[in-house]
C-alpha cells in the first residue's frame, strides 16, 4: 500500500489579500472565505498536515478609528482560522515611510525549513509570491520536497514559478468557490 502525500499549506496572509482585492478578482474581505475548503481543494486529497496563516498585526492607536477597525477584523479572522485548527503565525507592522510587514518571511522560511529537515511533510504547498523564500525552497527541494507555487493568473512570479517544482495559478472563478455570495 503507497502512503498518501503528507502536504503543508502555507498562506502569506498579506500577500494573499492583496491579490484577492484587486479588480481581477474583486473580493471585498476574508472573514467569510473558506479557507479550509481551500486547503482541500489546494491538496488535491493528500493529507493536509498542517495550515498556516501568517500576517502582520494592525497596531491601532485610541484616535484612529480605521485602524481600530482594521484590528477588529484581523482578530476576529484569527479568531476564525484557529477554530479550524489552522496555526496562525504573527509578525509585525512597522511604519517607516509607508508600512512593512516584519517577520513573516522569516516565519514562512522556518515552516518550509522545519517541515522538509523534520520530515514532516512531502509537499509545501505555498500561497506566496515572495521570492525572499526562494533560498528556503531550494533547501527544501535538495531534500526531496516537493514545493508548489499558488499565485494568481492575473500576476504570477515568473521567479517563483522557475524556482518551484510546479505552479498552480488561481483565477477568479477558483476563489469564488470559497466565498459567500455577499462578497461579490
Amino acid at each position: 500500500m503507497v502512503a498518501k502525500e503528507r502536504v503543508f499549506v502555507l498562506v502569506d496572509g498579506s500577500n494573499f489579500y492583496h491579490r484577492l482585492v484587486e479588480p481581477e478578482v474583486g473580493l471585498r474581505n476574508l472573514l467569510t472565505f473558506d479557507f479550509s475548503g481551500f486547503a482541500d481543494w489546494l491538496a488535491r486529497g493528500r493529507i493536509v498536515v498542517k495550515k498556516a496563516y501568517y500576517t502582520g498585526v494592525v497596531r491601532a492607536g485610541f484616535d484612529d478609528g480605521k485602524a481600530q477597525e482594521l484590528r477588529r477584523n484581523q482578530q476576529k479572522l484569527f479568531s476564525s482560522l484557529e477554530k479550524k485548527r489552522w496555526v496562525v503565525e504573527r509578525g509585525y507592522i512597522m511604519k517607516t515611510d509607508g508600512f512593512h510587514e516584519k517577520g513573516v518571511d522569516v516565519k514562512i522560511a522556518v515552516d518550509i525549513l522545519s517541515g522538509s529537515y523534520e520530515n514532516l511533510c512531502d509537499a509545501v504547498l505555498l500561497v506566496s509570491s515572495d521570492t525572499d523564500l526562494i533560498p528556503a525552497i531550494h533547501k527544501a527541494k535538495l531534500l526531496k520536497k516537493t514545493i508548489e507555487y499558488i499565485g494568481f493568473s492575473h500576476r504570477p512570479s515568473f521567479a517563483m514559478q522557475k524556482h518551484c517544482g510546479f505552479t498552480r495559478l488561481l483565477s477568479r472563478d477558483d476563489l469564488l468557490q470559497f466565498v459567500s455570495t455577499e462578497q461579490l
